[in-house]
């Protein structure tokens, strides 16, 4: 590995390599691990509801549902999940749920519904256990009074094909919900609540993930106004109606509804990192870390990291092999009708700014399993991608004008496919090189 890999045997060593990474991160933020230690000191004195919205949330029901088992209060647990289609668990007390990802449908709808009527018959004496991961925020998808489920999904369609980061769309999720940005908890007032939350999001801000059900809300229904504004979303009359009215402000963090409330993150993007890391380095490579909460344009993003993979080359010729690390999640502006995925457009902007650099490899996966909306996790990225791609008689630049790398990458087999993870800490990249 301390030379240019350029023999077959050579790439598949590198390819087992950067699998292997992405395999230690999601290992890493295993519902099964990270949620059961934050149960052991569990007070039960009356109900346990589970309510739970998030790619991970059918696992963090199994999860709860064995540690309940183990401690002896599974006769005090009831309560209900929402999902994506896929990503569910079989679970005896906790019912899934599965709905629509990244557009909201009729399923997740019913299942917000039902989730705030079982967080508003609770009592002081019980508690609501909510399990929130990434895909929440379209999951449970409760539309303010006066806003249509389809108005609420043309919203979140045209926030998706803005480039808006996903910050700034959860500010106007928010506001248009009955049941994100701290409403749930309100809700639930005066049962203890306490929420365990998988992190998805640059920062680790839990009032991000899932746009927050259980967390006070800091953002304003007029900067909610102002992004759609920024980003010419024509948004409904009944959801400007709604955002030019106090009804369509959240609770802030001065409200003492949320004295009884606890929100706790159970695994993050940088744990995925750091177990990343330690395998890099058990593989004898050393390490570059960048963050876990790299933000920006996909493609722009994966042309700055070939520059960097480069001039490190250079400077370490002879040393070690090295990983490159880096979690985020960026975004892409749509402008094609194309099959695209924000990972295999960092990699195929990668891949273009490389252009053929011996000895680079790389791997860019989503840890949920799904790269946007298609059946990959993510794609690879090898010497000779732009070569094979030419080959199959693709345009990396044409490809990338309509937003289509996914194709580009399953014409040349290069996807990485896993299937659903059950779990959600965004995105991992690894560039391998030698």
């Amino acid at each position: 590995m301390s030379k240019l890999i350029t023999t077959g045997a050579e790439k598949s060593r590198a390819r087992e390599i950067l699998r292997g990474l992405f395999a230690s991160a999601v290992a890493s933020a295993d519902p099964l691990d990270c949620v059961p230690r934050h149960l052991a000191a569990l007070d039960v004195v009356g109900r346990i509801v589970v309510v739970g919205a998030g790619k991970a949330s059918a696992a963090m029901a199994l999860a709860v549902e064995r540690e309940a088992e183990k401690q002896g209060w599974t006769d005090h647990l009831e309560g209900l999940v929402v999902t994506r289609y896929g990503h569910g668990a079989d679970c005896d007390r906790i019912e899934i749920i599965e709905a629509a990802h990244p557009v909201p449908d009729a399923a997740g709808a019913d299942a917000a519904r039902r989730i705030q009527a079982l967080a508003s018959g609770l009592t002081s004496d019980d508690l609501l256990l909510c399990l929130i991961s990434g895909g929440g925020s379209a999951l449970l998808t409760a539309p303010a009074e006066g806003i249509s489920a389809d108005e609420k999904a043309a919203v979140t369609r045209a926030l998706l094909r803005s480039g808006a980061p996903i910050g700034e769309m959860n500010c106007v999720r928010k506001h248009i919900s009955a049941i994100k940005g701290g409403r749930l908890a309100r809700s639930a007032v005066p049962a203890r609540v306490l929420s365990l939350m998988i992190s998805d999001v640059p920062g680790d801000d839990p009032s991000v993930i899932a746009s927050g059900p259980t967390v006070p809300d800091s953002t304003t229904r007029h900067e909610a106004l102002e992004i759609l504004t920024r980003y010419g979303i024509d948004a409904p009359g009944s959801v400007v109606a709604l955002l030019n009215s106090d009804a369509g402000e959240t609770p802030k963090p001065d409200d003492p509804l949320f004295r009884n409330v606890e929100n706790v993150i159970v695994s993050r993007p940088s744990d995925m990192l750091a177990a990343a890391d330690a395998a890099a380095r058990d593989a004898g490579c050393a390490v570059v870390s960048l963050g876990a909460d790299l933000e920006g344009e996909a493609r722009d993003l994966g042309a700055q990291h070939a520059a960097l993979a480069m001039r490190l080359q250079q400077e370490r010729a002879g040393d070690l092999p090295l990983v490159i690390l880096s979690g985020g999640e960026t975004t892409v502006t749509v402008t094609g009708e194309g099959r695209g995925g924000r990972n295999a457009e960092y990699a195929l902007g990668l891949a273009r700014a490389l252009d053929g650099a011996a000895g680079v490899h790389a791997i860019a996966c989503d840890t949920d399993g799904i790269d946007g909306v298609e059946d990959n996790a993510g794609v690879m990225v090898t010497p000779d991608t732009l070569e094979r791609a030419r080959a199959a008689g693709l345009d990396a630049s044409e490809v990338l004008s309509r937003n289509d790398a996914y194709s580009l990458f399953a014409a040349i087999d290069d996807l990485v496919v896993t299937g659903p993870t059950r779990t959600n800490v965004n995105d991992f990249r690894a560039i391998l090189v030698a």
